[in-house]
């Protein structure tokens, strides 16, 4: 592998986002040599979005999340989240 350049040194997170967004990582960091690691209480950033469905589909979604004992919106993200997985295989 070719030297690596020296990673700057910011001022802000943003001047560091900036940076980054524009800049590619393998540039300044061996792979190679990065090991594994878990965050077991970090979690996902999320956002709050607002999408129309019909209401049958929502009754139907409650039912089905009735019977698993879950909250129908979780059932929706675990649902949505199975299918994006599945489409995505399907093309990778």
């Amino acid at each position: 592998m070719s030297k690596l350049k020296k990673i700057p040194k910011f001022k802000t997170e943003d001047e560091e986002r900036e940076f980054w967004s524009t800049h590619d990582s393998t540039e300044y960091v061996d792979y190679t040599k990065a090991k594994k690691v878990l965050f077991p209480g970090l979690k996902p950033s999320t956002r709050s979005i607002s999408i129309r469905l019909p209401a049958s589909l929502i009754e139907k979604l409650k039912v089905l999340a009735n019977e698993r004992d879950v909250p129908y919106q979780s059932l929706m993200k675990i649902l949505l989240a199975e299918k994006v997985k599945e489409e995505l295989s399907v093309k990778g």
